[in-house]
């Protein structure tokens, strides 16, 4: 049996997460604590063999006021986590970074692309990575993983205004894009492995298939019952906003990793397809 704490108590993933590990109660022991006070130092990290920590500022805001505090939770905060798990001989240290971390690159990432952060959100992320990576050891597992965009009954983001465009709207743009997405179910079964192989190293877990965002769309009104067709009229203004509007660049650009990258052949786990994922999500709501 296996001891994980999961940091930062009410996060969607870390809740995610936790409701998937206890899945098996005889597998997993979890516990879950607030980062967002100082009473976590503490708590006693000894008894577990692996933290999970998603504690952090996980939307990306440009405004300057924030750059301290993105600094101080999602980098300061982590490295100090991952010093206290070490010092009390936790074995594993998960860590949750993202695809941000490529900053705003189009097209194919692969195993020798260089992050190049655009924010601070992703620049406190990669320093972040490498403040813990350099506590590595022998007997301290070190995992970071940079998942693409995160979807799944109740996810942020862009995927829940997607579905309740897909439900009202009866035309949307059909653009031939290509998007690296996970759904949650998936994460989670991959954290599982993580956590029962004691893996180290970085990965990039994401869906077997690639998004074309207008098909997601579709998926999702049929899923509901309704009809909506694809349309290329709005094409021209929307390549022209693409490059200049990051949220439409984020719904109708195309950001993918290698396939190859997500690769992981230690075990046959079971993840869902895109379409078993919006039915899941959709239904379950």
């Amino acid at each position: 049996m296996k001891k994980i704490l999961i940091t930062g108590a009410d996060s969607y993933i870390g809740i995610s997460v936790e409701n998937w590990l206890l899945k098996e109660p005889d597998k997993y022991i979890i516990d879950t604590i607030d980062m967002r006070n100082e009473s976590w130092k503490s708590h006693d990290f000894s008894k577990y063999d692996a933290v999970f920590h998603v504690a952090g500022i996980a939307h990306v805001s440009s405004d300057p006021k924030m750059k301290d505090l993105y600094y101080k939770v999602n980098r300061d905060l982590t490295v100090e986590t991952a010093k206290k798990a070490k010092d009390e001989h936790v074995k594993q240290f998960i860590f949750m970074s993202s695809i941000i971390v490529y900053g705003n690159q189009s097209g194919i990432i692969d195993k020798n692309t260089i992050p190049s952060t655009s924010n601070f959100y992703g620049n406190s992320k990669i320093q972040a990575e490498e403040g813990i990576k350099s506590l590595e050891s022998d007997e301290f597992n070190i995992v970071i993983l940079r998942p693409p965009m995160i979807y799944g009954k109740g996810s942020k983001g862009n995927y829940p205004r997607l579905a309740k465009l897909a439900q009202k709207s009866p035309i949307f743009p059909n653009i031939d894009n290509e998007r690296s997405m996970l759904h949650i179910d998936n994460l989670c079964e991959f954290i599982k492995v993580m956590i029962d192989n004691e893996e180290t190293g970085i990965f990039f877990p994401q869906n077997k298939e690639y998004v074309k965002t207008s098909e997601m769309v579709k998926l999702i009104a049929e899923v509901h019952g309704k009809k909506i067709r694809l349309t290329k009229i709005f094409n021209p203004a929307l390549f022209l906003m693409r490059g200049r509007i990051n949220t439409v660049n984020k719904v109708f650009g195309n950001m993918i990793y290698e396939k190859n990258m997500s690769e992981y052949d230690k075990t046959n786990y079971r993840i869902r397809n895109l379409k078993e994922s919006i039915i899941a999500t959709e239904m379950e709501k």
